[in-house]
């Protein structure tokens, strides 16, 4: 059994153990940034493959007690490398920490290249080179307060990098974000769904795949791809258990709009990249003006936040609006509202039921849940 680490975006940690499960990963447990598993090595194939909510699955190849950087080298010269890729094949180092000791970690990711460089020349006669770009083997430390593990990275480009976005908008929501926040709202193919604000259609994009039963890695490549070990056949029959599971683009109720003409048409190409434009009902629409599209769903959304003075200003007039668009249009559906504007709550003026914090990135933001029921929903005093 091989030992891995699948990261994540933080607050998604516990989701993503589940996830794991299903997916027959054994020793699940769930760390801030991520969850370690353990499986049969073409378990990260299947993970890779069809994870929605995982960003990378690292592969442990090594691991140690330290207190220097000397300690560091010995560790990681200590593996066969060339075992698992020759010295043709470049490679990138990437460390992180979590109170570690040592006061320069641009040093130790330079001795962990030396290790590995070192030790491919010892066995090999030659000397692989570094790729800071894109490598064909990326290579991945952690250094906790005591412990140095260190990983080969199976994914390669991230798992948030479907290859089905065409275009962003300024601050794009993560993909495997957005379908963790889906989770989180409880969402499931058939209840309806709205994203009134859609941007570039992330959140629908995310939620059509679900509905149609589409593996988010399908059409990509990995880094397991490049390995000395990779078993091309399994990986082809596990590519082609997954495809014939995708059901036929039909309509669903999914629904998006936004008031931007060029934001909505960004949608419609990423939607139409993915072959998915069929699947949601796109209109161009001012969320204030909105209507459920029926008697109940879940709204799921991103709004723009401001990082200047007069958008702030617009925000704070058009939050309270928004409050009384829901609580007059959306009874008896769920909003779950995802923004890294923590004025959002006292300015919407709606009872929230809950918050949940989670980052898109380095941003820390919270997902606001309302539950618009018939009746009175605003908040009798300010908190």
């Amino acid at each position: 059994m091989e030992r891995f680490f699948a990261t994540c975006p933080r607050g998604l940690e516990l989701l993503l153990a589940d996830e794991l499960r299903q997916l027959d990963a054994d020793k699940v447990h769930a760390v801030g940034g991520g969850v370690q598993f353990i499986g049969e090595f073409l378990l990260c194939y299947r993970i890779n493959l069809e994870s929605r909510i995982a960003s990378r699955v690292l592969w442990q190849v090594a691991s140690g007690a330290y207190r220097s950087e000397e300690d560091i080298y010995r560790i990681a010269f200590a593996p066969r490398w060339t075992d698992w890729f020759d010295a043709a094949r470049t490679i990138r180092v990437d460390i992180s920490a979590t109170k570690s000791p040592l006061t320069s970690l641009n040093f130790v990711t330079l001795k962990i290249k030396d290790a590995v460089c070192d030790k491919i020349r010892q066995l090999s006669n030659h000397r692989p080179s570094v790729d800071t770009r894109a490598p064909d083997i990326p290579i991945q430390g952690h250094l906790t307060e005591r412990e140095f593990m260190l990983y080969l990275d199976t994914t390669g480009e991230p798992l948030f990098k479907r290859g089905q976005r065409l275009a962003t908008g300024d601050a794009p929501l993560r993909e495997n974000l957005a379908a963790g926040i889906l989770r989180l709202a409880g969402w499931t193919p058939g209840i309806p769904l709205l994203d009134p604000m859609c941007g570039s259609g992330t959140i629908l994009l995310e939620a059509a795949q679900i509905a149609l039963d589409i593996a988010p890695g399908l059409g990509r490549h990995f880094a397991f791809e490049k390995f000395k070990n990779f078993g091309a056949r399994h990986w082809r029959e596990w590519v082609q258990r997954r495809s014939s599971r995708r059901k036929p683009v039909t309509p669903q109720r999914i629904y998006g709009s936004d008031i931007s003409g060029d934001v909505l048409r960004a949608a419609r190409a990423n939607l139409a990249g993915a072959g998915l434009e069929n699947a949601v009902s796109l209109s161009r629409a001012n969320v204030l003006d909105l209507i459920a599209p029926a008697k109940e769903g879940i709204i799921v959304t991103n709004p723009p936040y401001g990082v200047r003075l007069g958008e702030e200003q617009a925000l704070a007039d058009f939050y309270p609006k928004l409050g009384d668009v829901l609580k007059k249009q959306f009874a008896g559906w769920r909003a779950y509202i995802f923004s890294a504007d923590m004025r959002l709550p006292k300015l919407i003026r709606l009872a929230v039921s809950k918050r949940t914090p989670l980052f898109n990135g380095a941003l820390e933001c919270r997902l606001f849940e309302y539950k618009m029921v018939q009746g009175e929903m605003r908040k009798k005093t300010e908190i």
